[in-house]
């Protein structure tokens, strides 16, 4: 396991779809990769519709900083990187 991957939190800052402004949430992930995954517990989230109206977005983590594009996974064509994302998840948070 990874230096970032034993970090409990990392730090989405997403940009306001309707602002603009810069909106940053703490919150579990799974790195797989080096790619770093999230789980949307709600389709509503605002930080969720916030990636979909502007995927660009930056990563703090571990006192490292990254800029990336975001994309949501499908759920039929990314099925198998899903489960696997899932089940990392569940064994470094023990939830669902």
């Amino acid at each position: 396991m990874t230096e970032l991957a034993q970090e409990q939190y990392l730090y989405l800052t997403t940009r306001g779809r309707k602002s603009g402004r810069p909106r940053e949430i703490e919150i579990w992930f799974t790195e797989r990769e080096g790619l770093f995954y999230i789980i949307a517990e709600y389709e509503t989230s605002h930080w969720l519709r916030n990636l979909r109206a502007n995927p660009e977005v930056q990563v703090r983590v571990a006192g490292q900083t990254f800029s990336g594009q975001a994309r949501v996974l499908n759920p039929q064509a990314d099925a198998a990187l899903r489960t696997v994302v899932q089940q990392l998840s569940h064994v470094k948070y023990g939830a669902p």
